[in-house]
């Protein structure tokens, strides 16, 4: 490969890895990766500037506005920090800055945190808007979002006429494991990492999301400060302490060997700090000086950022376990010989799954290279084949549940091995929280934790022991009490009946979302009748296919499904159908709901679409009939009107619903 094509081809990778972190939130390439490939870039390009383009990622500082915020334009810009990966670089950079000043000179170290940084905006002592950093110069406007961090002042002791505050939004790392927890017993995707978390939750268009995301914030830098003068870095950090913001913690040095003790300090003890760390900030002291040395193009010549590589140790595989998530999916696990990361004593790492397995043949036996990925999960990194014993064998997940005993099978992308038991005790408390969720048996009061606290007394062992609760026994439960049982089995009682569309939305079965319960409630008028039907004649109902009809025929005929069923119908349950389409008269016709509606909620909306035999989407295609565009409406709007797609408002989707509608 020549150097224009490793040119081409590291622009490629690196826009890439930005659109999926900046836009999609969903990193797919490490920071140390990411930095190292774009250190690479540089180089080719400082040698073949011929070849510079302005669309290159070493033109710009990163990032982009995202959909659904309004614009922010920094008076003062967010600088990035030049990296360094070794003390070599360090002091090349040390030396620089003491070259450019007369006299002695004095660093401020600091960790870096690993979160997203924001600018606060404050007049008068009262805050007033948020942004993200954006590109540096343009960022989003996540005003709404900021608020709901109670570790951000709201109106400050000293009243300036105009602040503005730089910090990084994080999640804590006890925060994170919650969230994850939390997600994992509601089915959800997890979050890779807490920076991932922490992006995501900060450009929610819901401020109530990112409330419940539990985010927090340190401070680290004054961006401007009308009515009060400082002379060092230290003083602003001080007087934001005195304002009440948390303050990144720092230390002061004068000499190399203190920066470089300091870092090595920040990063043995990265454990200790509240959030994730990938780093440890050098900055000068003096803000005088700062002025005189001023800024690159893209970096203040008065700071840099030390990036700590991922710690690798060998190791050897002891064991290789698997654990049964909520979700039914099978984890394995690798049992390792103590080893030292980051700060913490790993016993295990994580093997994904079968194919991560079988591309590094990981064997029980063999000496493997392990790290902390993303300083939080310990992994493998690869096999140290030359040391690898004689005897050992390639490693398969079993076929069988190691819980429950009931066959295990693939996920449709081939990447998961799931357990298909109706009643595995390992996915009890996920299987209980989603059958009692509001979209399917709505069981009002019963959460996560009252189903935790049921289980953990012994009184639930399957989602039919709901309806053979006793009061006594759930009064006697943590935090209840005799009224709050009544209410309880009531709202049990009364989920009896909900019909065969929450039903089958409530069993799990994969594939089978609220949209496809309500589509086979509509053509079958009990849970026998589709219990009956082929796989042939599910495939001829509308929106059911092939693999969905595959889904509910098996899962209905598995043992542990009809020893459910049959506990579920002596206890009363409904197998009924309830659904009775109003009418057909949009068959056919395809919507797509972008922004906000006043008259109804998104499933309102939805339902009274399906109510008329027509369909809801998510995306805009050429099969789509008619965008409805409330407030703030975007991208999707956009589509639909390149596409030539009709367009309603919703005073005109409003009226079509009423036009439709049997008299």
């Amino acid at each position: 490969m020549d150097e224009r094509q490793e040119i081409e081809r590291l622009r490629r990778e690196l826009e890439q890895a930005n659109y999926d972190y900046y836009v999609l939130d969903n990193p797919t390439m490490s920071d140390y990766d990411f930095d190292h490939k774009l250190r690479r870039l540089e180089e080719l390009e400082a040698a073949h500037p011929e070849l510079i383009t302005p669309d290159s990622p070493t033109q710009r500082v990163g990032g982009r506005v995202g959909e659904g915020f309004g614009e922010v334009v920094h008076e003062v810009p967010l600088e990035s920090l030049q990296d360094v990966f070794d003390f070599d670089e360090l002091r090349e950079f040390e030396q620089r800055v003491r070259d450019g000043l007369d006299g002695g000179v004095e660093f401020d170290v600091e960790p870096k945190v690993d979160g997203l940084s924001v600018a606060l905006e404050y007049r008068d002592g009262v805050f007033v808007r948020g942004a993200t950093r954006g590109d540096g110069r343009v960022g989003e406007d996540v005003t709404e979002n900021l608020r709901t961090i109670r570790s951000i002042p709201m109106r400050l002791p000293e009243a300036l006429p105009h602040l503005i505050v730089r910090g990084e939004v994080y999640m804590a790392k006890k925060v994170f494991e919650q969230l994850n927890e939390e997600r994992e017993l509601r089915g959800e995707n997890l979050f890779a990492n807490p920076r991932n978390a922490a992006a995501g939750s900060m450009r929610q268009l819901d401020p109530k999301v990112t409330a419940e995301r539990r985010l927090d914030m340190v401070a680290f830098n004054i961006q401007k400060a009308e009515g009060r003068t400082f002379s060092t870095h230290t003083e602003t950090l001080d007087y934001l302490e005195s304002q009440h913001f948390r303050v990144i913690p720092r230390t002061l040095c004068t000499r190399g060997e203190e920066i470089e003790a300091r870092i090595a300090a920040i990063g043995d003890g990265r454990e200790a700090f509240p959030y994730d760390i990938d780093g440890a900030v050098v900055k000068l002291n003096s803000l005088a000086d700062r002025e005189k040395l001023g800024s690159t193009a893209k970096f203040p010549r008065w700071a840099a950022a030390y990036k700590y590589p991922p710690e690798q140790k060998p190791s050897r595989v002891l064991d290789i376990t698997v654990q049964v998530g909520r979700t039914g999916v099978l984890t394995p696990k690798a049992v390792v010989e103590p080893v030292r990361l980051a700060g913490t004593t790993v016993t295990n790492a994580t093997l994904h799954n079968q194919d991560f397995i079988a591309e590094k043949d990981i064997r029980v036996g063999d000496t493997v290279l392990v790290q902390k990925a993303g300083e939080i999960i310990p992994e493998i990194v690869e096999v140290l084949l030359d040391r690898r014993p004689e005897g050992t064998v390639p490693y398969r997940l079993p076929e069988r549940c190691p819980v429950c005993g009931a066959p295990v099978e693939r996920d449709e992308d081939g990447v998961h091995v799931r357990c298909t038991g109706a009643e595995c005790p390992a996915q009890l408390l996920r299987n209980l929280v989603h059958f009692a969720s509001r979209d399917a048996m709505d069981i009002e009061g019963l959460g996560s934790a009252v189903v935790e606290g049921l289980v953990e007394a012994g009184l639930l062992r399957t989602p039919a022991d709901l309806y053979g609760l006793e009061e006594e026994a759930v009064a006697g439960l943590e935090r209840m009490g005799a009224k709050s049982a009544r209410n309880l089995l009531a709202a049990i009682e009364r989920s009896k009946d909900r019909g065969l569309a929450r039903l089958l939305y409530a069993f799990g079965i994969r594939q089978v979302g609220q949209k496809a319960g309500k589509v086979l409630a509509a053509h079958f008028a009990t849970l026998d009748e589709l219990s009956a039907a082929t796989v042939e004649e599910l495939t001829q109902i509308p929106d059911i296919g092939a693999i969905t009809a595959e889904n509910i025929v098996t899962w209905l005929h598995r043992e542990q499904s009809i020893h459910l069923i049959a506990a579920l119908r002596r206890a009363g349950v409904s197998f009924e159908s309830r659904e009775t389409p109003v009418g057909d008269a949009l068959a056919g016709k395809t919507f797509v709901l972008t922004g906000s509606l006043e008259r109804f909620t998104r499933e309102e909306a939805q339902q009274r679409i399906e109510a008329l035999g027509g369909k809801a989407s998510g995306s805009v295609s050429k099969k789509t009939s008619y965008v409805v565009a409330g407030e703030a409406a975007g991208s999707k709007l956009r589509k639909a009107q390149e596409l030539g797609i009709p367009v309603l408002t919703e005073e005109e989707f409003l009226a079509l619903l009423q036009q439709s509608e049997p008299q």
